[in-house]
């Protein structure tokens, strides 16, 4: 409600060059407090390990599996197709290697498009044999 009729109303307005000036002032004020030394790395000493090398290298069963669902035990071609025979050529190929009383690491290498149930068969196999350490080969830097 207008009661002050035939005055006209004014509409506030901010005063730009206060504002520039305290701007300027803040700017001036920042500048001069910031340190710019530079920091190009940390200084820090890293410890030293006393720690043997490794004592030998685990003993691997390399399991290959193409993209038809056919396997290789240490790239000798196997004939099976069920998990049960599959474990069988595993202990088979640790029995041949000596072996036979160490857990082998399992590695499977799988291509790209063979099915996955192609490789839990071989997951399946290991677990039948009985042997629990089970890695996947992978490529580095895959093509898209």
């Amino acid at each position: 409600m207008n009661f002050r009729k035939g005055q006209g109303r004014e509409d506030p307005e901010i005063n730009l060059i206060a504002f520039i000036d305290v701007l300027l002032v803040i700017l001036i004020f920042l500048m001069v407090s910031t340190s710019y030394s530079k920091f190009t790395a940390l200084q820090i000493t890293l410890p030293t390990a006393d720690a043997e090398k490794a004592m030998e290298r685990p003993f691997e069963i390399n399991v290959i599996v193409d993209a038809q669902g056919r396997y290789a035990i240490n790239n000798t071609r196997v004939a099976v197709q069920n998990p049960e025979a599959l474990a069988e050529e595993l202990t088979a190929a640790a029995t041949a290697s000596g072996k036979a009383n160490v857990d082998p690491v399992v590695i499977i290498a799988a291509e790209a498009t063979a099915t996955h149930q192609s490789v839990i068969n071989v997951l399946e196999a290991a677990r039948i044999a009985g042997y629990s350490k089970v890695t996947f080969a992978a490529q580095a830097g895959g093509k898209k």
